[in-house]
């Protein structure tokens, strides 16, 4: 597995600091514009916070992975009438978790 196609950018990580920061970044990369009268993120927390939700995205990959191949909830609403329904779902569901397991 190991998805790491996904890096996470510096205005992600400044939002995820302070959800209310104005700022301005060009090219994704430092230095950060800070407006508004922001109190500038230093430098370092905020690679810290990038490398910090990278991981989270990272650890999440296999739920990212099931849920194209969960039932639908139209699926999930018929099974709820129909025993036959519902066990193909609980082992469509049991495949599912089996072939992408949680780390």
């Amino acid at each position: 597995m190991g998805d790491t196609s996904v890096s996470i950018k510096l205005g992600e990580a400044i939002l995820a600091i302070n959800k209310d920061a104005k700022y301005a970044v060009r090219g994704n990369k430092f230095p950060v514009e800070w407006m508004d009268g922001t109190t500038p993120i230093d430098e370092a927390d905020i690679t810290a916070k990038q490398i910090e939700l990278q991981a989270d995205y990272d650890a999440k990959e296999y739920q990212r992975l099931r849920e194209p191949e969960y039932p639908s909830i139209a699926e999930l609403v018929v099974a709820l009438y129909d025993d036959d329904d519902k066990a193909a779902i609980e082992k469509r569901r049991a495949d599912v978790k089996a072939k992408y397991p949680k780390p």
